[in-house]
């Protein structure tokens, strides 16, 4: 008989995290949790300075919290080591920023390649896969362009690029559409819905516009330290 754990991806459990500031402490999470399902797109929505990106980064195993567990496809991250999680994290994890983060003196083709090869996968064989996927966001005709000489829209579509190339199990997305124009975000956003549903990749995407988090098919807002259910009204 199913259960509503059977399709279970990512569990956060109590996670606790706090920061120095000056003298004082100050609380980020408070105890939060949550249940994500195999391929789900969710929105993470919040005030500046709510803890959003903070939870992304214990999401990712770049941090870990000060309390609580963080389980992903059935692997306790929180109980694996800086290097493990940093495997982890090569293997198993896109991410798409705000701000690109492409690596400027590399080209398209070695930006995208680069995931690839830092999991070990021969050069050819890189260079064949991010060219297929580039080809999946329209930029086959770039490969030899450099970051500089790309649009806005342009090189996240190639950010979206390099966080699929690899096939990993979860992409992360903070504020993707922040440094674009609206209609150039949009794009952006169709795209990455798209390519994430028809690989079956979960999407956490934390974003402070509930209008882009009408693309996921469920948003949580974080507030007090929690995540709490948010029932949007469609545009």
């Amino acid at each position: 008989m199913s259960n509503e754990y059977d399709d279970e991806f990512i569990r956060l459990n109590d996670l606790w995290k706090e920061f120095q500031e000056g003298n004082q402490k100050r609380a980020v999470l408070r105890g939060t949790g949550a249940l994500f399902k195999k391929g789900e797109f969710t929105a993470i929505l919040g005030r500046s300075g709510s803890g959003k990106s903070t939870l992304l980064n214990l999401i990712s195993g770049i941090d870990l919290p000060d309390k609580g567990d963080i389980q992903i496809n059935g692997q306790m991250l929180t109980q694996l080591d800086e290097n493990q999680r940093t495997l982890f994290r090569r293997q198993k994890i896109g991410f798409v920023f705000q701000f690109f983060n492409l690596i400027p003196t590399l080209t398209v083709l070695e930006n995208v390649s680069l995931p690839l090869e830092l999991i070990g996968q021969n050069l050819d064989e890189a260079e064949r896969r991010a060219t297929k996927i580039l080809d999946q966001v329209q930029l086959a005709d770039r490969l030899e362009t450099f970051p500089d000489r790309l649009s806005g829209g342009e090189q996240q579509r190639v950010a979206i690029a390099r966080a699929l190339v690899h096939d990993p199990l979860l992409v992360l997305a903070d504020e993707p559409t922040g440094n674009l124009d609206q209609e150039t975000g949009a794009q952006i956003l169709t795209l990455l819905d798209r390519l994430t549903r028809n690989s079956g990749h979960n999407l956490i995407m934390v974003t402070h516009s509930r209008e882009n988090a009408q693309y996921a098919d469920r948003s949580l807002e974080l507030y007090g330290g929690c995540l709490h259910p948010l029932e949007l009204i469609p545009a």
